[in-house]
């Protein structure tokens, strides 16, 4: 469920909409309003517009040359110590001056958070209405979607979108049900230390065809010791590492497989360990989860499901590759 503070009186001039995460902004433009976005985070880049955006949030903790477990350790110790992980351009906002602001409340390291947000607002002259989004779910996306439709006051476009959306994901489901076998999958959302997927990354196996060995729907997403993965013993791996692209996950896929007994899992035995871009189709609770649900089921069940994968999106580890970044 998404929460809105008290509303300003609606106006019928165009609205100053500030995003505070790349899921909101990705909603936006599907939406059709990107022209009434006038600021955005540093990892909003998609669609490429976005990009154009001013930049009034930043990481404060640099990711790009750190390896994964690099990049745990600076976030916890950032945390254990009170720090922020992001930061604010106050005075930008203050020149935007914005209407609505969206923000979230499911993860504090994965975006600003609620309450850094209302925080950064104190200042302005105007109040703006804040919309935080925190959903576990395909379900609480779409609900997402239509929050932002009526405060922005395009509830007919959200509620197609939402439709489409929904429409898409029922093909999939109803496909998927023709499987004669559903193997049983392993979602890495980090490879050190080793996390699997929560939210709405169960949901989406189950409806593509699988059985999700960790994790259940809509709660979140929690360590795992190798010797628990060994257990499970996987027909299929799928890592997407949160944030991350298809390259980036390659570049660290060893962490995975060097580890004494990962040859003896049926995953890598029948070469089902996937890399997928996390970043975009998995880690955002944005409109493209539904691509990032096509592309499990075309992993999963390649017998049945053909040309769902984006290119530069999957790559297939040590077997033939099904795409390449």
């Amino acid at each position: 469920m998404s929460l809105v503070t008290e509303g300003f009186p609606k106006k019928e001039s165009v609205i100053r909409i500030v995003s505070f995460l790349p899921s909101a902004t990705e909603i936006v433009y599907a939406l059709g309003i990107g022209d009434q976005l006038h600021g955005v985070t540093h990892e909003c880049d998609y669609p490429p517009q976005a990009l154009d955006k001013p930049t009034i949030i930043r990481g404060l903790v640099e990711t790009q040359d750190l390896s994964s477990g690099e990049i745990d350790e600076a976030v916890r110790e950032s945390s254990a110590s009170g720090a922020l992980l992001y930061q604010i351009d106050h005075e930008a906002l203050k020149n935007i001056q914005p209407d609505i602001v969206l923000t979230q409340g499911l993860c504090d390291v994965c975006a600003v958070p609620t309450g850094q947000a209302m925080e950064a607002i104190e200042d302005l002259v105007e109040k703006p209405q804040v919309l935080s989004l925190h959903p576990h779910s395909l379900d609480g996306l779409f609900d997402d979607i239509l929050a932002i439709g009526e405060v922005v006051g395009v509830t007919d476009r959200s509620e197609q979108l939402v439709e489409s959306l929904k429409s898409r994901r029922s093909r999939i489901v109803s496909r998927a049900s023709m499987a004669a076998v559903k193997p049983t999958v392993v979602c890495l959302e980090w490879l050190d230390p080793l996390m699997v997927g929560g939210h709405w990354v169960p949901e989406m196996v189950e409806l593509a065809g699988g059985v999700n060995s960790f994790g259940e729907r809509g709660q979140e997403s929690y360590g795992i010791e190798w010797e628990q993965l060994m257990e499970a013993q996987p027909d299929c791996v799928v890592a997407m590492p949160c944030g991350f692209n298809v390259r980036r996950g390659i570049s660290e896929i060893q962490l995975l497989t060097d580890n004494t007994g990962w040859g003896t899992l049926p995953a890598a035995k029948y070469e089902r360990l996937f890399v997928v871009d996390g970043g975009a189709y998995f880690s955002r609770s944005g409109p493209r989860l539904l691509e990032g649900l096509e592309i499990l089921a075309e992993i999963l069940h390649p017998e049945l499901f053909a040309g769902f994968v984006p290119e530069a999106s999957v790559s297939r580890i040590r077997g033939q590759l099904f795409k390449v970044s």
